[in-house]
């Protein structure tokens, strides 16, 4: 007899799986093979893939509510660099994580609590609703997009860098384009620093552009 599974099971082990075979790996044909059941099985709990990549994105959330949690509130700007610190350092933990978490949907409402904890440290530092929401938005896809690129560079968690971003290669192809040439370097050549450059930037745009008094938002 076939094992039972459910959704929380699926979502775990394409989880597991992602690092192996990365997101184009990740079929339903596969993860049905990992938990030794046939593919039709799946489609009782996911009508497609989307449908599967929303819930992993959910679960994903879940587990990084307790790191959220624990982020420094003793600022807005402290915690709002914390948190997208912490974001980027769970998503570089999944092969393509920025990728599968991005334009994704949660599926249930379990992130309210958490969501609702993050805005009230912006709100109660001054920002009207509306213009905290925007914060916290901006900042979060900030922080997926950079993962997603970084992810091109390194795309495997603790691997490699990719051959194809080789700096001294592009320096090569880029001879006779100095500007371009220095571009390069500053895009691909620290990558830590560049997202806390990048990060910065953002937040000191969100407290000289959104940080008003509530009764004018």
């Amino acid at each position: 007899m076939a094992p039972r599974i459910d959704r929380a099971q699926v979502a775990d082990t394409a989880l597991r799986l992602l690092n192996e075979v990365g997101l184009e790996g990740l079929t339903l044909r596969r993860i049905a093979k990992e938990l030794n059941v046939q593919a039709p099985a799946l489609y009782w709990h996911f009508e497609n893939k989307q449908a599967l990549l929303d819930e992993m994105a959910t679960e994903m959330f879940r587990r990084m509510e307790g790191p959220i949690a624990a982020i420094d509130r003793s600022s807005w700007q402290a915690f709002l660099a914390g948190t997208m610190r912490g974001l980027r350092r769970f998503l570089l933990g999944y092969r393509d994580g920025g990728k599968v978490f991005g334009g994704t949907r949660f599926t249930d409402s379990g992130h309210a609590g958490s969501v609702e904890g993050m805005m009230r440290v912006l709100v109660d530092a001054g920002f009207a609703p509306r213009a905290a929401a925007r914060a916290m938005f901006t900042a979060n896809t900030y922080t997926m997009g950079y993962v997603i690129e970084e992810q091109s560079v390194y795309p495997e968690p603790g691997g490699e860098r990719d051959p194809a971003y080789d700096l001294e290669d592009r320096t090569l192809e880029m001879e006779g384009y100095p500007l371009a040439t220095e571009a390069g370097y500053e895009f691909f050549a620290n990558l830590d620093r560049g997202f806390e450059d990048g990060l910065q930037a953002v937040i000191a745009g969100i407290e000289a552009t959104l940080l008003k008094p509530a009764a004018g938002g």
